[in-house]
């Protein structure tokens, strides 16, 4: 989470963007040297089994001093890609009107 997604971003270039609201569940301390502390982020709007992140909890504020998240914290999560990477969605078919014959048969009941 040090890293800023802002630098090096071409004025120019516009990126397709998601921004999802989460909040932080809990602080995972570090592992000595074998893991840095992380924050564990709830993303609201994810599937249940795929909702939960872990990340690095170290970034730097606007004055650039380390800082970290606290349990209870609410987020935002930007996904970015570029327009490279991304594809339109195909628009659903519109399915055509039914005419008269086609309701009265659905309406027609068996005998």
């Amino acid at each position: 989470m040090s890293r800023d997604p802002k630098k090096g971003k071409e004025p120019d270039e516009e990126k397709a963007s998601v921004t999802l609201p989460g909040t932080v569940e809990k602080i995972i301390p570090a592992i000595g040297q074998i893991r840095p502390e992380q924050a564990q982020i709830a993303v609201e709007g994810a599937e249940p089994l795929y909702k939960e992140i872990r990340v690095e909890n170290n970034m730097q504020n606007e004055a650039g001093e380390t800082v970290r998240l606290k349990q209870g914290a609410e987020v935002e999560v930007t996904i970015e890609a570029k327009p490279e990477d991304t594809q339109p969605v195909p628009q659903a078919k519109e399915s055509a009107p039914e005419t008269p014959a086609k309701k009265d048969k659905k309406q027609a009941k068996p005998a």
